[in-house]
């Protein structure tokens, strides 16, 4: 028997389907690896008390035990670091580690616990079986930090520390991100702009290559790109006939086709829609225009599916920012302004070394929403990590038909990654919801169905765990199961969604305590993984990406979604024939879609048939490399609640310490 913990600070004992955890000796360590002991108090305190009171190694300690040299680190501070993508040349032959995805079932919004059993298994790993692990995670969004969901660096005594440093700024990844997202805003409405009012092609031509007093003129390395694009060979501007000056100066973009919108990182409703150009010297180009959250910005898909600086500088420069009046995509190579973001993200690119509070190493690296984009942490974090590492624990965003989904169709099919094993995290509170529980809001206390021991309940709700595994089985890879026990749950109510997990193939379904306990409360769920990671699977993706768009779509919503059909609105219908037209139908597809559920309504739970996914859009990023479907009323800007949890957030000014994070 073991104990669990609810929120109220109230114990009871749960069924432990390993042997206890107390009993099992330390592994013997083949690598230099001193773990942080953890002490437990109970009740459990604030997340943010846990991870002040946690004991930092220096990040000089986590890179040496990891085999990092101190030449391949530049520090921020004495406890994060970036990590220098040299490092991938010096371990180029060393062979991989084990591949492992966290993802879960469709949850409450008050979240089931992924992150927090990312962080508690691979402190299990790591401080406690003696392997050598490594947690990759998304760095999070300010949005849902200062809205209603609060931090994201676990929870309990499972979390990345230092606590506020990941939730807030941490090394400015996020900020270059929208620097260099609204440059490109900038340039494209300037261009516009400037074009209109210089109706001249040699004009125009001169204001782009001015020439010296000596008459001589330069071309920038972007423009060379631009001229490499129109299949003119020529170098020197002065050179190019009538005819070439104009097709190279002149984008002559279409205002009704303009589609690269602005963002910031926090949730603004109001800038969803906004009107732009309503100064005096841009009377004339006021248009409609709007702002999406940072993470949902296809800079920050790019920094996620990026694999070097190099190809990081082609893929800024394959963005497409609008189309001009002929239906040809205008690029950032062709605004010129895909070298300077390349510029301002040269940095952003390197992975963020932090630790978690049992002193396992973790990297944080970029932040991609699994509802609006892909929801994966970067490629070359993981592929640092699993050069590194014996076990890579990475995690994929939301419910496994958002974040998981998109795990395998596009992240490992741009990475070349294989991975052996996904964990799904199950909650018997998400599935009583499932089985048609009262509505679970934040913020508000639960109704008693969830409290008290209900099995008709729950078992109704089990088809959609069932849903969950048998998709990730699709894939050709093992799963287990990981019940995130509350102290309410019942041993009837674990052993029952355990049961259900294994009828549906699960190879393993374990209860696990990490918030409460740490790596400690985890072993039994890091000892299953172990197994599965052994046992042999063979990865496959769920489509051939050469498919037609609507082929692509129609396949995740039949196999993922169990959707009857799927019906395009005339929006999308257009997108689809000029994207197909524009060569971009080859490209995987992105659903944004709420993941609160398997259709496109939040509303409806569990796992739903007879139902259609209405397409109201689609848009193209064709640098990240993804066309994303908006599924019903997706939105790509969060908005502010009427009680967000900023106000709990303030500084203690005695101590200099922040507050109110959770």
């Amino acid at each position: 028997m073991a104990s669990t913990k609810s929120s109220k600070g109230k114990t009871k004992k749960i069924v432990q389907t390993k042997r206890k955890a107390a009993t099992r000796k330390p592994a013997v360590r083949k690598f230099p690896f001193t773990p942080t002991k953890l002490k437990l108090l109970k009740p459990v305190p604030s997340d943010i008390e846990i991870a002040q009171a946690g004991k930092l190694k220096p990040i000089l300690q986590i890179a040496q035990e990891l085999g990092i040299k101190e030449s391949e680190l530049e520090l921020f501070g004495p406890y994060k670091a970036k990590v220098k993508l040299e490092i991938l040349d010096r371990l180029a032959k060393r062979p991989d580690g084990k591949y492992i995805d966290v993802t879960a079932i469709t949850p409450t919004p008050l979240g089931e616990g992924k992150t927090t059993t990312t962080v508690g298994l691979s402190q299990a790993l790591g401080a406690h079986l003696g392997k050598k692990v490594i947690t990759v995670i998304r760095q999070p969004s300010q949005g849902p930090t200062f809205g209603i969901k609060g931090g994201a660096a676990g929870g309990g005594y499972s979390q990345i520390i230092p606590m506020e440093d990941f939730n807030l700024h941490l090394t400015g990844d996020i900020h270059a991100i929208t620097a260099a997202h609204n440059l490109c805003a900038a340039a494209l409405d300037a261009r516009i702009m400037h074009e209109a009012k210089t109706p001249d092609d040699d004009k125009l031509f001169d204001a782009l290559c001015p020439p010296d007093k000596k008459g001589n003129r330069n071309f920038s390395p972007s423009m060379l790109r631009r001229l490499k694009k129109l299949g003119i060979e020529k170098t020197d501007p002065n050179d190019l006939t009538p005819e070439e000056r104009r097709r190279f100066a002149r984008l002559d973009i279409d205002y009704s086709g303009v589609q690269w919108r602005r963002v910031v990182d926090i949730n603004d409703r109001m800038l969803r829609e906004i009107q732009v150009g309503l100064g005096k010297e841009e009377a004339g180009f006021e248009h409609r225009s709007g702002y999406d959250i940072t993470v949902a910005s296809e800079i920050m898909a790019i920094l996620a599916l990026t694999t070097s600086l190099e190809d990081m500088r082609e893929r800024l420069g394959r963005m497409v920012v609008a189309v001009n009046r002929h239906g040809e995509a205008i690029t950032a190579e062709d605004l010129g302004v895909a070298g300077a973001m390349t510029v301002l993200m040269k940095d952003a690119i390197k992975p963020n070394l932090m630790q978690t509070l049992e002193g396992t190493p973790a990297f944080v690296h970029a932040g991609p929403f699994a509802n609006i984009a892909h929801g994966n942490s970067s490629i070359i974090a993981d592929k640092i990590a699993l050069k590194l590492g014996d076990y890579v624990i990475t995690e994929s965003g939301f419910g496994a038909d958002c974040g998981m989904e998109k795990f395998f169709n596009i992240k490992c099919r741009y990475s070349g990654l294989i991975p052996q094993v996904v964990v799904i995290v199950a909650t018997v509170r998400a599935l009583k919801m499932h089985g048609g529980g009262p509505k679970v809001v934040a913020g508000k206390p639960l109704a008693p169905e969830y409290t008290d021991e209900n099995l008709d309940l729950l078992r109704r709700g089990l088809p959609n765990l069932t849903q969950h595994i048998e998709n990730a089985l699709k894939f050709g890879v093992n799963v287990v199961v990981a019940v995130n026990s509350f102290a309410t749950d019942t041993p009837a109510e674990v052993e029952l969604v355990r049961q259900a997990a294994i009828e549906a193939g699960a190879m393993d379904a374990v209860v696990s305590r990490h918030w409460m306990e740490g790596g400690k409360g985890a072993i039994a769920l890091a000892e299953a993984v172990i197994r599965a990671c052994d046992q042999p699977s063979k990865f496959r993706f769920l489509y051939d990406v050469n498919l037609s768009i609507k082929e692509k779509i129609e396949i995740i919503c039949r196999e993922i979604y169990r959707a009857d059909g799927v019906d395009y609105s005339p929006e999308a219908e257009a997108k689809i024939e000029q994207y197909t037209k524009l060569g971009f139908g080859s490209l995987p597809m992105c659903m944004a879609k709420t993941h609160l559920s398997f259709t496109h309504d939040a509303s409806i739970k569990g796992a739903p048939r007879g139902f259609r996914v209405p397409i109201r859009d689609i848009r193209a990023s064709v640098g990240a490399g993804f066309l994303y479907p908006l599924l019903g009323e997706m939105r790509t800007m969060p908005g502010l609640p009427t009680r967000p949890v900023f106000y709990d957030v303030d500084m203690d000014l005695k101590t200099g310490k922040v507050v109110g994070l959770f």
